[in-house]
């Protein structure tokens, strides 16, 4: 288990996997730079991307606001009418640093210089799920995505710690207002159940045990940031997981992670996410062998799964479902192109049913074949021709619901996009005149790019047949070639 792949299988589909899952997949031109250095330093410049300059500034808003505290004070004391104006004012303004957020973490991922620090940002935010429908804040949201960044490859102690005393989070599972008279068990809960240990590997009383543990974890409002407050703390004797103490949380969270089944649970969901599902037991083991003998630390556990033979096996090759995330980002990177503007983006992901800090609910999105539904897949259909052609008459029918008072906010977002542009693909960008030119060529070129593999029969026979239906190949050919081909079943694939 875990053997290392061998040089001799190292190669330009190999390589391209390892992009597409380490990342967000990339360019032929940069797929080769990998096959070039030969697995180890391939993965190497992955995994070890702190050598990587990754400076991306960050939103103008991004940090924190003493004066929202008096705005919501001043609401607290106006008449009823201006209170609704105030409380209105305050949703456009967080609604629409929400919409921004979204963008500025997509570009980060389209254009970033880490893509495995961004593709773990993105596990850990669907693993911690939290949603920005009940924090209301979107600092706090961008705090938190921070967060998962600064501990991505990290200890997982270190990142349980973090987690729990992280702003969105106490607000999210209503630790801030648990108390020693009465503890409030959601975080409790849903740090064994569905972050650390998974059903069946904990009671009842652990869970209320550990709440006691958990009291006093706060958060304080005026400065945005988290706090202890002893008074509040459940300073009396507690048995957690076989542990017996004044237990504190920070010890809660050391007992769990030392759990066998701790480095079981997260290893196979990061199999899950990374390679695919249902990993044996045998290997299972062998993941969770590695990550404890590492310290129970992400770097070298990641290190060892793209090294190993297991990861590139033909049944993971281009066997997973694309994310909506994974769908839209990968395409702006293999095509190219510039993201579209917030709006745009906004509108993609939440139409193919991933929207970012708003997952549906704790447990954050199934992910795999749940990808993939008829109204699904015909929207990824619908939006190649929105990335491909620059159509945004596609983009104009999508969802913009925004939760509470989001109707009206998506009227005007609607309106809004009429006013928008978007240029087509640089076809000279990512295809030679030769390729221009020669339709055999330009299909091999494309298979290349988009899918780094073949055809199947029947679709490579559509796309020859609709292109010997056309007189020549002049560039609204070629883009409606390229938004056929990723209308393939194939290129819902990774």
């Amino acid at each position: 288990m875990l053997k290392p792949l061998s040089k001799e299988r190292w190669n330009y589909t190999t390589a391209a996997h390892l992009l597409n899952r380490a990342g967000f997949g990339g360019t032929p031109k940069e797929i080769e730079h990998l096959v070039n250095l030969g697995p180890d330093k391939a993965v190497s410049y992955l995994v070890d991307y702190e050598n990587i300059p990754g400076h991306s500034p960050n939103p103008e808003w991004a940090k924190p606001d003493p004066s929202r505290l008096d705005r919501f004070m001043e609401a607290r004391k106006a008449d009823p009418q201006k209170r609704q104006e105030l409380l209105r004012e305050e949703q456009r303004t967080q609604r629409q640093r929400i919409v921004e957020l979204k963008h500025w973490w997509l570009n980060r991922m389209a254009k970033g210089s880490r893509p495995l620090q961004e593709k773990m940002t993105l596990f850990w935010h669907g693993h911690f799920a939290t949603s920005a429908e009940k924090v209301r804040d979107a600092y706090l949201m961008w705090k938190q995505n921070d967060l998962f960044r600064q501990h991505a490859v990290g200890n997982w102690s270190k990142m349980l710690v973090a987690v729990a005393k992280d702003p969105a989070m106490l607000i999210w599972l209503d630790q801030a207002q648990s108390r020693k008279e009465h503890p409030n068990e959601n975080f409790a809960r849903e740090v064994m159940e569905l972050f650390t240990l998974g059903e069946g590997h904990y009671t009842e009383k652990d869970i209320t045990e550990a709440a006691r543990a958990l009291t006093g974890w706060t958060y304080d409002r005026l400065n945005q940031q988290f706090e202890e407050r002893p008074r509040f703390h459940d300073d009396g004797t507690k048995t957690v997981l076989g542990r017996t103490g004044n237990l504190t949380g920070e010890d809660v969270l050391e007992q769990i992670v030392a759990q066998p089944q701790a480095a079981r649970f997260i290893t196979t969901k990061l199999w899950n996410f990374f390679a695919s599902e249902t990993p044996s037991d045998e290997l299972v083991t062998a993941l969770a062998d590695a990550f404890r003998k590492s310290g129970n630390n992400f770097k070298p556990l990641l290190a060892a799964m793209f090294h190993s033979e297991e990861f590139y096996a033909n049944s993971v090759i281009r066997n997973q479902v694309k994310s909506p995330v994974q769908w839209l980002v990968g395409t702006v990177r293999v095509l190219e192109r510039e993201l579209p503007p917030p709006l745009v983006c906004f509108g993609l992901t939440r139409n193919l049913g991933q929207d970012l800090f708003q997952p549906p609910n704790v447990k954050g999105w199934d992910g795999g074949l749940s990808w993939i539904t008829t109204n699904n897949l015909l929207a990824r259909y619908n939006e190649a021709a929105v990335l491909v052609q620059g159509d945004l008459s596609m983009a104009k029918g999508v969802n913009l619901n925004l939760g509470n008072g989001g109707a009206g906010a998506g009227k005007v977002i609607a309106e809004r996009l009429q006013n928008l542009k978007l240029r087509p693909v640089d076809i000279a960008r990512i295809l030679s005149e030769d390729e221009q030119k020669d339709k055999q060529k330009l299909l091999a070129a494309l298979e290349k790019r988009l899918l780094q593999a073949k055809l199947r029969g029947k679709q490579q026979e559509t796309l020859k047949q609709y292109l010997d239906s056309q007189p020549g190949l002049d560039d609204a050919v070629i883009l409606n070639t390229v938004r056929l081909m990723m209308s393939t079943p194939e290129y819902q694939l990774t």
